[in-house]
């Protein structure tokens, strides 16, 4: 991978978390472009239409119009978005929602944090991953991790 940015897609209901989520990745020494969703539908519209695939999508548990589970099976179902890192995030899961999330095809499920400090470290870290991974070639299908 010779570029030196990262397409990240955000997708969530809640603008407040938007924000923020644009602003620590505005902070990395990796350059990323993003684009925002607030729900479901228009999301996965947009992902089916562009031709470049983003290799980052953050979405909320609790997305509306089309659910997380419902976006990320399509997802999943599709071999173009094989490349991509899906990371879902939310306050607080069950223990068989979170399973749910993985079999569902996401790779990271990141417990939301409720300080900007927490935030930006677990986000730090989840995209360093994400970079090893697509500048190393390494397969990324049976990547998963919680933090």
């Amino acid at each position: 991978m010779n570029k030196e940015y990262l397409n990240i897609i955000l997708a969530d209901h809640d603008e407040g978390n938007l924000i923020l989520l644009k602003n620590i990745l505005q902070e990395f020494k990796i350059q990323a472009k993003v684009k925002t969703f607030c729900n479901g539908k228009d999301m996965m519209d947009y992902l089916k239409k562009n031709t470049v695939i983003s290799e980052v999508l953050f979405i909320n548990y609790y997305l509306p119009l089309k659910s997380c589970i419902e976006c990320l099976q399509e997802i999943k179902s599709d071999q173009k978005f094989d490349s991509m890192t899906t990371i879902v995030y939310s306050e607080n899961l069950s223990p068989e929602e979170e399973e749910e999330i993985f079999v569902a095809g996401a790779n990271i499920f990141m417990k939301e944090p409720d300080n900007y400090i927490d935030m930006k470290k677990k986000v730090t870290d989840i995209i360093s991953i994400t970079w090893q991974y697509h500048t190393s070639g390494l397969n990324k299908n049976n990547f998963i991790m919680k933090v």
